[in-house]
């Protein structure tokens, strides 16, 4: 039944309308995006399917073109409409983060890497580069590496900061398989880092580690 056909009450569109997005489920928000259905399927079908096929938002927000597109209805312009819509939210939480300091908003920080690493299916490391007042500065992805691993260069970390002038900065990587339990690995290489940005003034505010839409914080748990 295509959604025009439902209850006015029970339509995305007007729920969000009359309550806001946050009543709304991944689906109906998806639905919303897509607008039609296709056919068979309404707009809501259409997206439980995606969002089963991808695993979730993240997956699905980080599907290469072929990927999205193998799926019936999809084609370039719902895939460049929402690789728009994902860039957008992307850099709203990045000029949050520039203007509100990142120890004032610690969950538009997370929200910001979970956006930007949580659907990757490769290792990523990122350092949010931070001026005096703990405003950012830059947002660089340094290494990049296989589905477990990646090889992070302290010298490299030091000589970005130098270059981009800053205070402090915040350290990210994600957890492509699995969850953002930090090993004895990153526990190991946050120190590291901690002490060779130590030697050029360069504070470590916090190491968080992704796995899809869930954070972990090194500094809410104690650890530097």
């Amino acid at each position: 039944m295509p959604i025009s056909d439902w209850p006015e009450d029970e339509r995305p569109r007007e729920r969000l309308l009359r309550s806001g997005a946050g009543v709304l489920s991944d689906a109906e928000l998806l639905a919303i995006f897509l607008r039609t259905g296709v056919r068979g399927q309404s707009a809501v079908d259409l997206a439980r399917s995606l969002l089963q096929k991808f695993g979730g938002l993240n997956q699905l927000f980080a599907a290469q073109r072929a990927q999205f597109e193998s799926v019936s209805g999809m084609g370039d312009a719902k895939f460049a409409q929402l690789q728009a819509v994902i860039e957008m939210g992307r850099r709203a939480l990045k000029e949050d983060l520039a203007i509100r300091t990142s120890l004032a908003s610690p969950q538009a920080v997370k929200d910001y890497l979970c956006l930007s690493l949580g659907g990757l299916e490769h290792e990523v490391f990122m350092v949010l580069f931070m001026d005096a007042r703990n405003r950012l500065l830059a947002a660089d992805q340094l290494f990049r590496g296989t589905l477990t691993q990646t090889s992070v260069y302290p010298r490299e970390v030091v000589k970005l900061a130098l270059a981009h002038n800053a205070a402090a900065v915040i350290l990210a990587h994600n957890h492509p398989s699995g969850a953002p339990e930090p090993s004895q690995a990153d526990r190991f290489l946050t120190e590291s880092l901690k002490q060779a940005l130590a030697l050029v003034d360069v504070q470590v505010l916090d190491h968080i580690i992704v796995a899809a839409r869930q954070a972990t914080s090194f500094a809410e748990r104690g650890w530097l």
